[in-house]
């Protein structure tokens, strides 16, 4: 078995008709008003209404109006229902509707409305501390595997002109791109491994933090670990973020992102989302034991 891309016909009817049914099993932490922003990526790019600016292919969107100082205003969408709205429909129903910079409307263009091939909110939050998410994906694994198992023809790829990255040289050497899912950048084994390691860290969070809210997200090529407890002792600041990131990577040697956990700007992808790119659902899961290539399977491919 392996992975294709949804088409945009499949985007569209996913949003349209299966992730409705979703939207009252999203984490509580992410509502209408709470993240401070969400986002959404797009195949192709789409113009927007100032003149001279370029085609966006991504585009975040504030849940709150701001002043200079930050004080909230009012708010851009008035229940789950707008967000849900403008994922179906992000040109038609841009919270930016009266801005030069919202989405140009395709009742007025050749190009007709983007679909939503990503959705992501920000982990920065307006109702609640800064939300601690470790991310772990299957490509950083699978490119740690294959310098391991390749380690001793390193000198090879330094003698013979090649436009290939490192990681792609290492990756179709070592077969890793070759095997399922065939033209991604790990095999499967390195996502079942990803999945263990979320729920490693899971464990960690709760014997290490005496965590008592956790979850473990597939993310589709992956997975993120939140440690969720509404506690001022876990309102993590930069720097306690950093010492997370070092016990992780160093102590117990899980192959994080770092970024994500350190960035407050950083987004995800939203629960119960698809990946387009896999045609997989992203959602919470309850053990190792998940699989994604048929636990995550939209209703468009049974």
């Amino acid at each position: 078995m392996t992975w294709r891309k949804a088409s945009r016909d499949e985007i569209y009817t996913y949003y349209n008709q299966e992730f409705p049914a979703y939207t009252d099993q999203i984490p509580g932490f992410i509502t209408a008003t709470g993240p401070k922003e969400f986002g959404l990526s797009f195949r192709d790019r789409h113009p927007i209404r100032k003149d001279g600016r370029p085609d966006r292919d991504f585009i975040r969107r504030a849940t709150w109006r701001t002043d200079s100082t930050g004080e909230q205003l009012s708010h851009n969408f008035d229940g789950f229902e707008d967000v849900l709205s403008f994922i179906q429909s992000p040109a038609r129903h841009d919270p930016f509707g009266d801005s030069e910079y919202a989405l140009a409307d395709p009742d007025l263009l050749v190009k007709s409305d983007p679909v939503s091939a990503g959705v992501y909110y920000g982990l920065d939050n307006w109702e609640r501390p800064w939300v601690i998410a470790v991310d772990i994906d299957a490509k950083d694994i699978a490119a740690a595997r294959a310098e391991r198992e390749l380690a001793e023809v390193e000198s090879d790829y330094d003698t013979h002109h090649d436009e290939r990255t490192r990681d792609e040289k290492l990756l179709g050497e070592s077969g890793i791109k070759a095997a399922d899912p065939a033209d991604y950048p790990y095999a499967f084994e390195d996502l079942e491994r990803a999945i263990e390691y979320g729920f490693e860290t899971r464990d960690i969070f709760e014997s290490e933090f005496s965590a008592e809210e956790t979850m473990v997200v597939y993310s589709g090529q992956g997975v993120h670990v939140y440690l969720l407890d509404d506690d001022p002792e876990h309102d993590y600041d930069e720097s306690s973020r950093e010492v997370l990131n070092d016990l992780l990577i160093e102590r117990y040697e899980i192959p994080i992102d770092p970024v994500v956990t350190a960035d407050r700007s950083r987004l995800l992808r939203v629960p119960y989302s698809l990946h387009a790119e896999v045609c997989r659902v992203v959602q919470p899961i309850d053990s190792p034991a998940f699989n994604p290539r048929t636990d995550a399977r939209p209703q468009f491919l049974e």
